[in-house]
């Protein structure tokens, strides 16, 4: 579990394997402190288990079904990316819920500056989009951010000075993909309440007529 919070940015430094599935070697600093095997990072979002690491970076395995549905595939040796630790118990809770199980891909059509912020408008799928509510949280490239625009296909996100600094979406551009998680509470919410439908309407076809007619007198 991860809180959007992006503790650094580190930086790809050697890609190895096919395209579809990649070792990664990621040079890092600051979540090295009490790194250990088997952690799990965020890697622009991206919920990844560290196989080994040194005083300088760790290094992690992309499966193929990773590397097919996040921007994950977009990177090649210097890529800047955003790197966050599993939250601990012992912290603060800054961001929101964020899984690290990406959704789905976003494409950025529109990038303006208004006064200190930069606003990004991402189009989505249609079925990322249905979980997203004005005010609602929205995690990008593993970023936690606050949705303040909706269209039938897009969100828009506004990013402050501070974030901008202290991750990769100041570098992204119109054209360019993001990861989008989206609200993981949302998430739950819609499968309990198709869950509940489809027991509900289980239970109403049962009747005594219904037994009756299958030898149930």
């Amino acid at each position: 579990m991860f809180t959007g919070i992006i503790e650094e940015i580190g930086k790809i430094k050697s890609m190895s394997g096919s395209t579809d599935s990649i070792e990664m070697s990621i040079t890092a600093k600051e979540i090295l402190k009490d790194v250990r095997l088997g952690d799990s990072i965020a890697v622009n979002g991206v919920c990844l288990t560290v196989t080994s690491y040194t005083s300088e970076g760790f290094t992690v395995d992309v499966m193929p079904e990773t590397v097919r549905t996040t921007s994950l595939q977009t990177l090649s040796r210097n890529s800047s990316v955003n790197l966050e630790r599993a939250m601990s118990a012992k912290g603060r809770f800054g961001g929101h819920f964020v899984s690290g199980h990406v959704d789905g891909i976003g494409s950025i059509v529109k990038k303006d500056r208004y006064q200190n912020a930069i606003y990004y408008e991402i189009e989505v799928p249609k079925v990322l989009h249905k979980y997203m509510i004005m005010k609602g949280s929205i995690a990008v490239d593993g970023t936690s951010l606050t949705i303040f625009k909706l269209t039938d296909h897009t969100f828009t996100i506004s990013l402050i000075p501070h974030t901008l600094t202290e991750t990769i979406l100041s570098e992204k551009g119109v054209g360019d993909i993001v990861n989008i998680e989206c609200d993981l509470l949302g998430k739950y919410i819609e499968q309990f309440v198709v869950q509940t439908k489809t027991e509900d309407s289980k239970k109403s076809s049962l009747s005594a007529s219904f037994l009756e007619e299958h030898g149930f007198k």
